[in-house]
């Protein structure tokens, strides 16, 4: 896939549809903080592309521990808030998990207006030619995420006013591709531990506070 921001956009989608993405970003990330929709990713993926977790996952609050003050990350962070007072790191990672859990819906229902105001245009143009197809085959997916395990800020990045921060989500999901005779096509109903790693990007400096999805890849 292509680059915005300086991040490679490289999600992996033509595989049975595998890459997919739900934000909720307003109700959580909103006020200052400036996730205003929410966003939800959702992955297809096959079994084996994680360890399947037999029974039901249990809901716990997910780890969000903040990068070391003394990392490349963590310096980037305090020059973000140093520079703009109201950017506040754990605030965002609250927003992040919200955008999570609702770009996996939108991409799933083929919401496109929810995905267009959340997402950067070229991974925006991905992620509708991956429900384009999905459509011209007849299919239906279906994403349910049992629990999120963590929330992390791997990197960042400040250039001018211009934020960048990758959070790696580790999840436990359902994924399932359903064909025009309602068998499955791609995935499984047993649940499957997903890890996955988005960047979001921010003009600080802007009216505008939402952040949008630029790239989004599977670990």
């Amino acid at each position: 896939m292509g680059a915005s921001g300086g991040f490679p956009i490289d999600l992996v989608l033509f595989g049975m549809i595998a890459a997919f993405l739900v934000l909720r970003l307003r109700s959580i990330l909103g006020r200052r903080q400036g996730f205003e929709r929410s966003m939800t990713v959702r992955r297809e993926a096959p079994a084996a592309d994680g360890p399947v977790i037999e029974g039901v996952a249990e809901r716990t609050a997910p780890a969000r521990p903040l990068p070391d003050a003394a990392s490349p990350a963590g310096q980037a962070l305090a020059r973000m808030q140093q520079s703009f007072r109201s950017f506040d790191p754990a605030r965002f990672l609250d927003g992040a998990e919200q955008a999570f859990r609702m770009i996996v819906t939108a991409f799933a229902a083929g919401d496109r207006a929810t995905l267009r105001s959340l997402l950067s245009d070229e991974t925006l143009r991905t992620f509708e030619s991956a429900i384009a197809a999905r459509e011209a085959a007849g299919e239906t997916q279906r994403t349910e995420i049992r629990a999120i395990h963590a929330a992390t800020i791997e990197a960042a990045d400040l250039r001018g006013s211009t934020a960048d921060i990758s959070v790696r989500f580790v999840s436990d999901q359902v994924n399932l591709t359903l064909g025009r005779d309602g068998a499955v096509a791609a995935g499984t109903d047993a649940v499957t531990e997903i890890v996955d790693q988005w960047t979001f990007e921010r003009d600080l400096g802007a009216p505008d506070p939402t952040w949008r999805l630029v790239a989004a890849r599977s670990a």
